[in-house]
């Protein structure tokens, strides 16, 4: 089969795509043919030498997120595998971080769950990551509840927009913030408020809030202190929130790292299914075209998911 590999650490001229033997599913596990995977920071950064925190040696396949079908379930007794079948569409997240530029991948049954028919394999590709760290970073860390009120930093992002709509969806007043050409759809999302971040600093336009979501960093984190109510917390998913600002303001601050919950992913599903909660798919690319696609995501400038079709 074909697949993005790299041989070592580096830039994205490290990844080559070639032939690779095609994976056996084990017991427990699914043999996917992947229609979709969708390009995450988290691949690049894996690509220029975070993989070693994670364990991961190359050579090896990056991606992480993928939507296709069920070519074959492992194990001669399908144990821990019975919900699938071959022909089933499904989408998932990869806990081991790698394995989805490729033309199929083997992983656990349980990292995935089947894609409603009302979403085409693009959108699902864009869902778990993205829903998955919106959902522990607001509820998980931020514990927010409905009737309280949260900011969104950058929520036309993959994340970003997912915030919104979950938030929403929690009975939250939502407000988020972006670049002006995306106000009608964050509006659209279920936002309450939205704040252009190049014509006004919405410190100046909120205060006293239960929550802060933060997917943008640097000055945006630090100037998101200001606009919280005393035991109020501040979440990232960008960089760890000043344990002495937090203690300045009397908040609380986390760093969302994600994992692989498949009660959440499930949860999600179901959102999804019953069209509470969308995904936005920006660009659509080629397997052969990886590189640019790196390129765009570190880029930071892709409103939604970068997808990568084998």
């Amino acid at each position: 089969m074909k697949a993005v590999r790299i041989e070592r650490y580096g830039n994205e001229e490290v990844m080559a795509l070639g032939e690779v033997e095609r994976p056996t599913p084990a017991d427990k596990e699914l043999l996917v043919k992947v229609r979709a995977a969708a390009v995450n920071p988290v691949d690049w950064k894996i690509r220029d030498g975070l993989g070693e925190l994670f364990g991961l040696k190359p050579p090896l396949i990056l991606g992480c997120e993928i939507a296709g079908t069920v070519e074959a379930v492992g194990g001669p007794s399908r144990a821990g595998a019975s919900d699938f079948a071959p022909g089933d569409d499904v989408y998932g997240y990869l806990g081991a971080h790698s394995g989805g530029y490729a033309e199929y991948v083997a992983a656990p049954a349980s990292e995935f769950v089947r894609k409603p028919k009302q979403i085409d394999f693009d959108t699902a590709a864009s869902v778990p990551v993205a829903a998955l760290t919106a959902w522990q970073g607001i509820f998980d860390h931020g514990e927010l509840a409905s009737g309280q009120r949260i900011l969104i930093t950058g929520a036309s992002g993959a994340v970003g927009s997912m915030a919104v709509q979950l938030a929403k969806n929690k009975g939250a007043y939502v407000i988020g913030t972006g670049s002006g050409r995306n106000k009608e759809f964050v509006r659209q999302l279920g936002a309450d408020e939205f704040i252009d971040y190049k014509n006004a600093k919405f410190e100046d336009k909120v205060s006293g809030l239960d929550v802060v979501f933060d997917t943008v960093g640097g000055d945006t984190q630090e100037r998101a202190f200001q606009t919280l109510k005393r035991a109020g917390v501040l979440v990232s998913t960008v960089s760890p929130p000043s344990a002495e600002k937090a203690k300045e303001f009397g908040v609380t601050v986390a760093m969302v790292m994600m994992m692989a919950k498949s009660d959440q992913l499930a949860e999600i599903n179901r959102l999804v299914e019953s069209g509470k909660l969308k995904a936005r798919v920006a660009t659509v690319l080629p397997l052969t075209q990886v590189k640019k696609a790196h390129q765009l995501s570190s880029s930071g400038h892709a409103d939604g998911k970068i997808i990568l079709r084998p």
